[in-house]
């Protein structure tokens, strides 16, 4: 009880502002920051071994959560959380790639962050734009042979985002090395909705017998129906929130779900690491 109230104390201590205060000047010193990266890099390196003796998850999902209290809690504007956020990503692409995972999903916006203020959806609908723009002549796309997609309810994007996304997509639509998708103006039920009227308009075409529906045909009608590997081995959310949020609800029914406590722009790679370590070793528990 004692040792409890100990670490409350502990907790509360460390949110005063004179405690965020100290320790951002800590990490700001060069000594600490050396230190931090040569743990970091031993820590890694050691990660890394142990995991590739072990089964790698083929497909990776992420709700990538955090970006604006990130930014907060480091004293920029909410919007820098996001760009940060962006940069985050290049890494873990480069990551999934270093360890073979071929297919990688993230969620970027989903239809409920239309209902935030206009400023912010515009900005991000920007960044989406001019990110996608980026990606339809970035070398590292066409030398791994990474095939892009956006999904989501397309309808809803600006007409500069879906062009954008429209035209990766088509550049890279004969890919197959590795697959990324980006959920934007995503939402799990709309997605399971779309795929219900998908399959009634089929069967009043004659495309299809209602009496051989099964959850195979259900699969087939839904955005990750041609990937190699429709369904997330590896849910991760940052953030600390443990909740998936409308995300690939089909998808994850076999899923394993990791929750880190660390906002997405701040993910290490020991933070990625960890999860896929926890993922093999729930594998190796259940005998799969």
């Amino acid at each position: 009880m004692v040792i409890k109230r100990i670490e409350k104390l502990g907790e509360k201590a460390i949110q005063t502002d004179f405690a965020k205060d100290v320790i951002r000047h800590i990490k700001k010193n060069k000594i600490f920051n050396i230190v931090s990266r040569e743990i970091e890099r031993i820590k890694t390196k050691k990660l890394m071994e142990d995991i590739k003796k072990n089964k790698i998850p083929n497909h990776i999902a992420i709700i990538m959560d955090g970006n604006r209290r990130y930014a907060m809690g480091e004293g920029y504007h909410p919007y820098k959380g996001h760009e940060v956020g962006k940069d985050k990503l290049e890494e873990v692409i480069e990551w999934c790639q270093e360890l073979g995972i071929k297919v990688l999903t993230v969620f970027a916006f989903s239809t409920d962050n239309f209902k935030r203020s206009k400023k912010e959806v515009n900005h991000l609908m920007e960044m989406f734009a001019n990110d996608l723009k980026k990606m339809v002549d970035d070398k590292r796309i066409h030398e791994n042979r990474i095939r892009v997609r956006v999904i989501g309810k397309m309808d809803l994007l600006p007409d500069n985002v879906k062009k954008a996304a429209e035209e990766v997509m088509e550049k890279t639509k004969n890919y197959d090395r590795y697959f990324f998708n980006i959920a934007i103006g995503y939402g799990g039920r709309e997605e399971i909705v779309e795929a219900i009227k998908k399959i009634v308009f089929d069967v009043k075409k004659g495309k299809i017998d209602e009496r051989s529906i099964n959850k195979k045909t259900v699969s087939s009608y839904l955005y990750t129906s041609s990937l190699p590997f429709p369904d997330p081995d590896l849910v991760l959310r940052t953030s600390g929130e443990e909740r998936i949020s409308n995300f690939l609800l089909w998808q994850l029914a076999y899923s394993e779900l990791y929750f880190s406590d660390v906002y997405w722009p701040a993910l290490k790679k020991t933070d990625f690491l960890m999860a896929i370590q926890s993922y093999q070793r729930r594998k190796r528990r259940y005998g799969k």
